[in-house]
């Protein structure tokens, strides 16, 4: 069972594009999230990062961290409504509770209460879009020359996290399977098999890389040799070196969500506040900016390519095309010299 988190190569834009186009769109959206706590802004951000998702390919993505999200959100609407008392709304006096005191659950608590799960869910689509559609061994090429050993954690982390989600799918599967008169399973023996297996495949993953020689030092070459291998050895290209076509487009989109994010911040987007009672402000620079980021969604859109196939101007008849010489294809060279040679044999047609 694969885990809807986990990368798959996909034709788009999106997973074509280099690491760093990517982060920078996703983390631009991401920065606005942060930065704004208008719940009509921070439903842009998220409209936009969905539809960027189902854009790409990453439909099943999305909807396991909307579900993940909002399973994240209503725990924290319900502590912050239960913690914080603020607020001239009161909706329900629930008396004196042991170490919380007067508990009063007020409108403005469980709005912002709300605006907080909001962001979580937001960052946590975010987060699946990039898991399902940035490979992590182009964000290990990218990074290794800076910091190999955080690149390698990272990108065993980005590839461990999902395959621990298909473990505790495929527990979750066995345990229902077991019948009806099996003694049910809960959660604690569950994740305690799934720590169980994480740990073991962790020290399965450390013993191969370290038979692969990851935990050896690598040889020092003399100065002097390195230094005639920088001004006379040509360097051969390194893979996945040359940027994408796509790579503009996705950095200008994560430029211009920015500047128009502190720009409108600046005048005056972000007018909300829910304390001491719920204030929403729809100001132009509000709406004009939740538009621009519900657009931003669209960056990882492509036109359908072109279907494989030529037209005759006499006839109209479909000629299939050859993908490798772009001529016509086996059928149609078939078809043509049949039509050729049957004259010259005295075939008949039927």
């Amino acid at each position: 069972m694969r885990s809807p988190f986990a990368y798959t190569p996909r034709p788009g834009p999106l997973q074509a594009a280099s690491p760093g186009a990517a982060v920078a769109y996703l983390g631009a959206l991401i920065a606005v999230a942060f930065l704004y706590s208008s719940p009509l802004v921070l439903l842009a951000v998220g409209v936009a990062v969905a539809l960027a998702g189902r854009l790409a390919g990453a439909r099943s993505a999305v909807r396991a961290a909307i579900r993940l999200g909002l399973a994240i959100a209503l725990p924290i609407v319900v502590v912050n409504a239960l913690v914080v008392n603020r607020g001239e709304t009161v909706l329900a006096r629930l008396g004196d509770w042991p170490l919380l005191g007067q508990v009063d659950v007020t409108a403005e608590a469980l709005a912002d209460g709300a605006v907080f799960g909001l962001r979580a869910v937001v960052v946590m689509i975010a987060f699946a879009v990039y898991s399902a559609c940035v490979d992590p061994d182009r964000v290990l090429r990218a990074l290794r020359p800076i910091a190999g050993r955080s690149a390698l954690t990272a990108t065993l982390v980005s590839r461990l996290v999902p395959v621990a989600a298909a473990d505790a799918a495929r527990l979750r599967d066995a345990a229902r399977l077991r019948g009806p008169g099996a003694a049910e399973a809960g959660r604690a023996p569950l994740a305690r098999r799934l720590l169980a297996g994480s740990l073991d495949r962790a020290v399965d993953v450390a013993a191969t890389l370290e038979l692969r020689g990851y935990s050896l030092e690598a040889p020092r070459t003399p100065l002097r040799r390195r230094v005639a291998e920088v001004l006379w050895v040509p360097r051969a290209p390194k893979p996945f070196s040359r940027a994408s076509r796509f790579d503009r487009r996705f950095y200008l989109g994560g430029v211009a969500v920015l500047c128009a994010a502190i720009a409108a911040k600046v005048l005056g987007a972000d007018d909300f506040h829910a304390y001491p009672t719920i204030h929403l402000g729809l100001g132009p620079a509000t709406v004009a900016l939740s538009a621009l980021l519900v657009l931003s969604g669209l960056t990882p859109y492509r036109r359908n390519s072109r279907p494989l196939g030529r037209r005759r101007p006499d006839d109209g008849r479909f000629r299939p095309v050859d993908p490798v010489t772009r001529g016509p294809g086996a059928a149609a060279s078939v078809q043509a010299t049949a039509v050729a040679v049957a004259p010259a044999l005295g075939a008949r047609r039927v």
